[in-house]
């Protein structure tokens, strides 16, 4: 008996090491809410005989009750498991499912396939093998096919399934086939979208055909079923084992003697008695030994976990990458990448963040966005700003520098993560493009060492511009300024108030209140105004500048293109009224319009009566002023 007991034993060691072996698809399936994501999943579990018996008599038993299918079992509700869910039809997060089969073992990453969830499906994305991305036969390459496809295919998936679903409702038609895989193809070659597999698989989830089992449907149909691509797709290829990527996890002092390197390889192959270099110090060593739980090895490839020990005793620390002395990639503490945006606060350029690269933290800002990428359309656009779900190409810039590797090359080292430093939490997920130029010595090469006007407006998302707020004393000059001062901040804009009462306390004391000495006030403040453009800034000045020649002087300084004038009106009565200042209360004769003449201003770009409009009102029509003229 006791030998019977050490054969089954045996037997069920085997089996477990045999299911340890196989190898392991991460796949991804995308598609709308009634794509029949969830029902393509369950017959996959069901079909390959993953679901048990009890699980699925619940099944069966909901199905009457709260299913879709009529008579049939509803497979979604098999993972669609939230009630909250079931009564929405809508699957919200993104769920990972396991199964497998005698030949692999299987991770389904399934994610929502709305816009407004862009960020869930490409965290979904970002370890997946593979995408299914589902098309609807009745209605073809939609515009969240384009999205699902775009999205998989900036996150480097090299693998393609395009799973026609729904075929029983189109009598399998093979013409509806052929076109959908036309329109497709199409498409991925406008986006230029070269996976090295692209597979095309007509099917009905609801009735199983060519999901794990051969359709006799659509005899036409000689490619293999979703199972058989899942199940042969070669996908051990798709890893990196030219460039040596060793991010170094943590530094094993386990005794005096010892001094180890853990971490994971990125990519590559490494063996005893390599020259490897540390970045970024450039230092160089060989490895000593490498170190597993199980023993010494002679090299290890990608995927495994080792310590690594040197020759020498250099010093290396969390952070720092390992790479080989003949392959080293760029150092470099700027570049460029396609950034998802997954936090509500918008992510404005400038503002400090932690950015996490493998095993490396290092502060730093995105500079710059380059352009806006429209989820929908694909198209390229401007912006000052990344809302939740939005993808962009932006400039990051480091404090510290780092070795830098491109996304399509590595997957691990060409990929970031952006921090909030406030609230510790995951805000961006990025894709470095390509390292930016290495800079040496102080000189950045192919850029000069003068920072341009247009870099600025690219750091800042905006053009310069200088808005005069003129009008009589009491106006509500001051008052509109700085409110329009506080919502321009607020949208993370660069931006200050030049008022013309606080500049009398300094740079304009002594200055008398006259005609003459109010026109001298706004010329002086023209030049600072300037400068503060040539900064980058928006100003907004806000001075009586009774002078209408003083004004055009004013215009020639900062340019017709950079000052806007906004005449804010108000009646001497009024003016006389709120007395801000108690200029009037003094009534001493430096009075503007009525002491001496104040030249309204005929061809401003914009008038605002105070009396009629609110400040919101007022604060509105500047927004929509700077922007007409691509300010903002």
């Amino acid at each position: 008996m006791s030998h019977q007991s050490e054969l089954i034993s045996e037997d069920i060691l085997a089996y477990l090491a045999q299911h340890e072996r196989k190898e392991l698809l991460r796949f991804l399936t995308c598609g709308n809410v009634d794509d029949g994501k969830s029902t393509l999943i369950g017959r996959l579990l069901h079909d390959s005989k993953m679901i048990y018996e009890d699980h699925l008599e619940a099944i069966t038993r909901d199905s009457k009750k709260s299913g879709t299918t009529g008579e049939e079992v509803d497979l979604a509700l098999l993972v669609d498991g939230l009630q909250a869910e079931r009564e929405q039809g809508i699957t919200i997060d993104v769920a990972y499912r396991y199964f497998s089969t005698a030949k692999r073992k299987f991770i389904i990453a399934d994610t929502p396939g709305h816009e407004q969830y862009t960020r869930n499906m490409a965290t979904g994305a970002s370890t997946c093998d593979l995408a299914i991305i589902l098309v609807d036969a009745r209605y073809g390459v939609q515009t969240q096919t384009r999205r699902h496809s775009y999205i998989a295919s900036l996150l480097g998936i090299k693998h393609i399934v395009v799973a026609i679903n729904k075929m029983d409702l189109k009598g399998f038609d093979e013409g509806v086939f052929e076109q959908i895989k036309a329109d497709y193809l199409k498409f991925a070659e406008a986006i230029s979208l070269k996976p090295t597999t692209l597979a095309f698989v007509p099917m009905s989830a609801l009735k199983g055909d060519n999901v794990v089992n051969r359709s006799e449907q659509s005899p036409w149909y000689t490619g293999q079923t979703l199972m058989e691509i899942l199940e042969t797709v070669e996908v051990a290829a798709d890893r990196n084992f030219d460039d040596l990527r060793f991010p170094v996890q943590y530094v094993n002092r386990p005794n005096l003697n010892f001094r180890g390197f853990a971490g994971t390889l990125a990519s590559g192959v490494v063996h005893k008695g390599d020259e490897v270099v540390v970045l970024p110090s450039g230092k160089s060593s060989r490895v000593k030994s490498i170190v597993t739980f199980e023993g010494e090895l002679e090299h290890a490839g990608p995927g495994q976990a080792v310590t690594l020990t040197m020759e020498d005793e250099i010093d290396i620390s969390r952070g720092d990458l390992l790479v080989h002395a003949a392959n080293v990639p760029t150092v470099s503490d700027s570049f460029e990448a396609m950034l998802v945006w997954m936090a509500e606060e918008p992510m404005l350029p400038g503002k400090k963040y932690d950015i996490k690269r493998a095993t490396s933290y290092v502060p730093g800002s995105i500079a710059s966005i380059v352009h806006k990428v429209d989820v929908n359309t694909l198209a390229e656009g401007p912006g000052s700003a990344l809302q939740l779900n939005e993808i962009g190409k932006v400039k990051v810039s480091l404090d510290s520098a780092i070795a830098l590797d491109g996304y399509d090359s590595n997957r691990t080292t060409g990929a970031f993560i952006i921090i909030d430093r406030l609230t510790n939490g995951t805000v961006g997920a990025g894709m470095i493009i390509a390292p930016a130029a290495v800079t040496q010595g102080g000189k950045a090469h192919g850029r000069s060492a003068h920072v341009t006007t247009e870099e600025r407006a690219q750091r800042f998302g905006q053009q310069p511009a200088t808005v005069l707020f003129s009008g009589l004393s009491g106006a509500g000059k001051s008052t509109l300024a700085y409110a329009v001062e506080r919502k321009l901040f607020d949208m993370g804009r660069a931006v200050f108030v030049l008022d013309g009462q606080n500049l009398r306390h300094d740079l304009n004391k002594g200055l008398p209140q006259d005609r003459a000495g109010r026109t001298e006030n706004w010329r002086r403040a023209a030049h600072v105004a300037r400068q503060f453009n040539e900064a980058g800034l928006v100003t907004l000045a806000a001075f009586v500048a009774p002078d209408a020649a003083g004004r055009e002087q004013a215009r020639d300084l900062i340019g017709a293109d950079r000052l806007l004038t906004v005449y804010v009106q108000a009646s001497p009565l009024v003016c006389r009224e709120r007395d801000p200042q108690g200029l009037y209360a003094a009534d001493q004769d430096n009075i503007p319009g009525e002491s001496f003449p104040y030249d309204v201003p005929l061809n401003a770009d914009l008038v605002i009566d105070t009396q009629a409009s609110s400040v919101d009102e007022g604060v509105k029509q500047v927004l929509e002023l700077l922007r007409s003229r691509g300010a903002i």
